[in-house]
């Protein structure tokens, strides 16, 4: 495993945050915003250990290369670092307040803000210290980063304006996002921001090289395709053995793409996606069903995606058939917003076959009508 400091594949987000770093003068606020797995929070860990620890001289700075072993970097690597907090929704799950610990990790809601960072009175009636405006404990300032920014409900954002407004002297604020247009335009406009992109290919084989899955040749090949730029995804894809739903659902794919209509695929889809949602709440009881739902879904339709972008590419000189394929990219993304709005994956998934099938079917001028 690479340190926290190696920030593969985004040299133009690098050198943003050691341009701010060399500067002396550090905005308070930051975005950093872009594809799932592409380095942002490991961008966002490396500015805070620079930020925080005394021994990151100018040179480190420069070099975006936080030094290694100091007293800082072991209290920050062992979560430990009274000054380094990071949010995330899954520290409901361990939060003084029943309500919190019983939701589903769904979002960021307001009072778990309100315990780890902000402050105030909670739902509960507890009232929380503010963490943002204690003084910091080692005396070099205070860093907070909230991971999956885009799940700050709509409270939880409004009442982190005041701070991002005027924040307490040494706190810096880093919100790590993939769907940054989540976040609310006054939330943004209070921000420096910082995109982050996928991986190119010599990256990527960098990072296969160093810390990418053992898999065989014909899985690497479907995973470095799959994941399209971003080692996260494929991590995430090889631990939970996406390239067998891949060769398990191939032959129903091409049977449906090829004008049939393979029984049952909805529902195996619906099948899979439970199992592999009970398998995470298997291995953590703290985990939440429904976000692992999600999870599943987001891979399974980052899959079909896949399969998409391969048949678009196949049909680029034959415009009817090309006009079909978009039509299923509207399919897709309609599932998608299904999901989201919690319809049934039970009569999602079918739902997305009949669809596919349907579009594939139409005449030439009348999918993208639809």
């Amino acid at each position: 495993m690479s340190s926290t400091a190696e920030i593969l594949g985004q040299p133009l987000a690098v050198a943003a945050l050691s341009r701010a770093l060399a500067s002396g003068h550090v905005h308070h606020a930051w975005i950093l915003h872009g594809p799932v797995g592409v380095g942002k929070f490991r961008a966002a860990k490396a500015f805070a250990q620079l930020l925080l620890d005394p021994e990151a001289g100018a040179d480190a700075r420069a070099r975006f290369a936080p030094p290694a072993g100091t007293r800082v970097a072991r209290l920050i690597e062992a979560g430990t670092h009274p000054d380094f907090h990071v949010v995330r929704k899954e520290l409901a799950a361990i939060s003084e307040s029943r309500e919190l610990r019983d939701r589903k990790q769904m979002n960021i809601p307001l009072d778990l803000l309100r315990e780890r960072m902000l402050g105030g009175i909670a739902g509960d009636g507890r009232h929380h210290e503010s963490a943002v405006f204690r003084t910091a404990s080692l005396g070099h300032g205070k860093v907070f980063i909230v991971d999956e920014a885009e799940l700050l409900d709509a409270d939880g954002q409004n009442a982190m304006l005041k701070t991002l407004e005027e924040p307490p002297a040494g706190t810096t604020i880093v919100l790590v996002t993939q769907q940054e247009d989540r976040l609310l335009p006054t939330i943004r406009s209070r921000c420096q921001r910082v995109a982050f992109g996928p991986l190119g290919a010599d990256a990527m084989r960098t990072w296969w090289e160093r810390e990418g899955p053992k898999v065989d040749a014909a899985d690497r090949a479907f995973l470095e395709a799959f994941a399209a730029g971003s080692p996260g995804m494929a991590l995430m894809a090889a631990e939970h053995g996406i390239a067998e739903w891949n060769r398990e659902l191939a032959p129903a794919l091409d049977q449906l793409e090829n004008g049939g209509y393979p029984a049952g695929l909805g529902d195996r889809m619906a099948e899979m996606a439970d199992a592999f949602a009970k398998g995470v709440v298997d291995k953590d009881d703290s985990a939440s069903k429904e976000a692992a739902n999600r999870l599943a879904t987001r891979l399974l339709a980052q899959l079909l995606g896949l399969r998409i972008r391969a048949a678009l590419a196949r049909h680029a000189d034959d415009p009817a058939a090309a006009e079909r394929w978009l039509a299923v990219t509207d399919a897709l993304r309609d599932f998608e917003q299904q999901v989201r709005a919690n319809v049934s994956l039970k009569f999602a998934y079918p739902n997305l076959v009949a669809q596919w099938a349907e579009r594939l079917a139409l005449p030439q001028g009348a999918a993208r009508a639809r």
